[in-house]
């Protein structure tokens, strides 16, 4: 599966350049002191625990970025189930380039492959095919393309990338509306003006009838917020395929599987996928 297809390259390099001169600063001074000009290294990426592989092609393009005559091999693909003593790939170049990218290369391989492992560890938890499990943007200021990524590699799905992609109507746009209702009518009013999906969140079955009332033709996607097993069930009857849905809030490891058998259900989002994950260990060895 080419997970990079619509992945923004631009936009990528841009970022690994930032955290590379964030890293080197004035430049590296202890390869500088220990390490001829000249020389060259080979290591090994070696995996420390079981998890799926995520960001390779990123990892590249950091060594790539700062020495493009590095030379690295991989021995699996994105999205590969590994486990502990696997040797994923190979990195060969100059060895004070290897030593400033390294990190940074690291840090991002690992951060993405945590992500990918636990929204594969989620989505075979949750074990309903006919749910999609999303991310949300409760990700890291600056990163959240490369664990977005990670999510897809991970088997999950995305939300919203920011703010202009969808409508997506929160309690506090509520709030400061005077209420669901009178929010529903100023969409109605403004309804020509809207090109993108619009979604609306619901704390109770109250507020979602009153949506089932006002939104049709308006709304696309409901989120309901916070609900019980009992009320999302009440709403999924309620429903009847007028709105896709959305649970969020609350949905974790330890209560997933409760939606296992449960049809009506379109997508749960769980921020944690992003923003509560520990990053897989890998290592990067020098063997010559």
């Amino acid at each position: 599966m080419n997970y990079y297809k619509d992945f923004n390259f631009k936009e990528s390099d841009r970022l690994i350049i930032a955290a590379l001169k964030e890293d080197s600063g004035k430049g590296d001074i202890t390869s500088n002191i220990l390490i001829p000009n000249d020389s060259v290294s080979e290591a090994e990426l070696l995996v420390k625990e079981e998890g799926i592989i995520a960001g390779l092609k990123i990892f590249s393009s950091v060594f790539n970025i700062t020495d493009k005559k590095t030379f690295i091999k991989f021995r699996v693909k994105d999205g590969t189930k590994v486990k502990e003593g696997d040797v994923i790939g190979s990195v060969k170049g100059n060895t004070r380039k290897l030593l400033q990218s390294e990190r940074v290369a690291l840090n991002l391989l690992q951060r993405m492959s945590g992500i990918a492992t636990y929204t594969d560890y989620m989505i075979r938890k949750l074990d309903n095919s006919d749910i999609k499990l999303i991310d949300t943007r409760k990700t890291t200021p600056n990163l959240r393309i490369f664990e977005k990524l990670a999510v897809l590699i991970g088997g999950g799905a995305n939300h919203r990338f920011g703010l202009s992609d969808m409508i997506l109507i929160k309690d506090n746009h509520i709030e400061a509306n005077g209420g669901i209702g009178n929010t529903l009518d100023i969409l109605k009013r403004k309804k020509e003006q809207i090109r993108v999906k619009v979604e609306i969140e619901v704390k109770n079955i109250v507020e979602f009838s009153e949506v089932i009332s006002k939104g049709k033709k308006i709304v696309d996607r409901v989120m309901l917020d916070n609900f019980r097993i009992k009320d999302v069930i009440k709403a999924i009857e309620l429903n009847s395929n007028l709105f896709e849905l959305e649970v969020s809030g609350g949905i974790n490891e330890d209560n997933i599987k409760e939606y296992s058998d449960i049809r009506g259900i379109d997508y749960i989002s769980i921020g944690a996928l992003t923003h509560s994950v520990n990053s897989l260990d890998i290592s990067f060895n020098f063997v010559t």
